[in-house]
């Protein structure tokens, strides 16, 4: 019968320690589980495969799951998921925001832009702004510090989410999903700088991306255009 210390030399054998492995790759299954492929440095240099669970909050859906803007839940103000469902139906459009940025001012363009459609159009149109401190560190305040900078500074009405990354590692799933439904120039998925804008369209797909340079005030015939099309 076999010893207690030599069934577990067996065991060691079979089950290599992860920490001292390679990562050869990572890629997505179906089931939403990462699967990482690792090399073992052992002599006969054999590979095997270990699953690891990506986690993820509940306010957030995988990205390889999603096929419109209304699969998302991204946080609001206070850290609470906001359905995207519930814009069904509407035009939106997202802009990554910051306070502090040579293109803040741009907040009063939107508040126009916002104000102006919404009294053609009513509910059915809808401006997001998520803002961002990746660039420039140009958004360093709380979510409070933020709102009462815009309602204070520009009298913005339309709503203002929580603070979100959007490249990165923690990119929101959101912007990771717009940055490959509608590449920028050359094909470069990144968000470059702050006040990047998505148009979302009724039937919740991505339908244009203008850069920072873009002002709002420009938006309004492809943003009517969208309103007037059917979902």
């Amino acid at each position: 019968m076999q010893s207690a210390r030599s069934l577990s030399r067996s065991l060691r054998t079979v089950r290599p320690n992860t920490k001292c492995l390679t990562p050869l790759r990572t890629y997505p299954t179906s089931s939403g589980i990462v699967r990482t492929s690792f090399s073992a440095p052992s002599t006969n240099n054999r590979s095997f495969s270990t699953t690891r669970y990506q986690q993820t909050s509940t306010n957030t859906v995988k990205m390889a799951s999603a096929t419109s803007f209304y699969d998302f839940k991204p946080a609001d103000k206070k850290g609470n998921e906001v359905d995207l469902s519930a814009y069904k139906g509407k035009v939106v459009l997202v802009v990554n925001t910051a306070s502090k940025c040579g293109f803040t001012p741009q907040y009063a363009g939107l508040e126009k832009l916002y104000k102006d459609i919404k009294e053609k159009h009513g509910d059915d149109f809808v401006i997001l702004g998520f803002p961002c401190n990746q660039f420039g560190g140009q958004e360093p305040g709380t979510d409070d510090d933020i709102q009462s900078f815009c309602q204070v500074n520009y009298g913005v009405s339309f709503t203002i989410m929580g603070k979100t990354d959007v490249n990165g590692d923690q990119a929101s799933p959101l912007f990771e999903w717009m940055k490959t439904e509608k590449p920028g120039l050359m094909g470069l998925k990144r968000v470059k700088w702050n006040f990047e804008k998505f148009l979302i369209g009724r039937d919740g797909q991505v339908k244009q991306r203008w850069a920072s340079t873009t002002k709002p005030e420009s938006l309004e015939k492809p943003i009517v255009e969208q309103l007037e099309a059917k979902a």
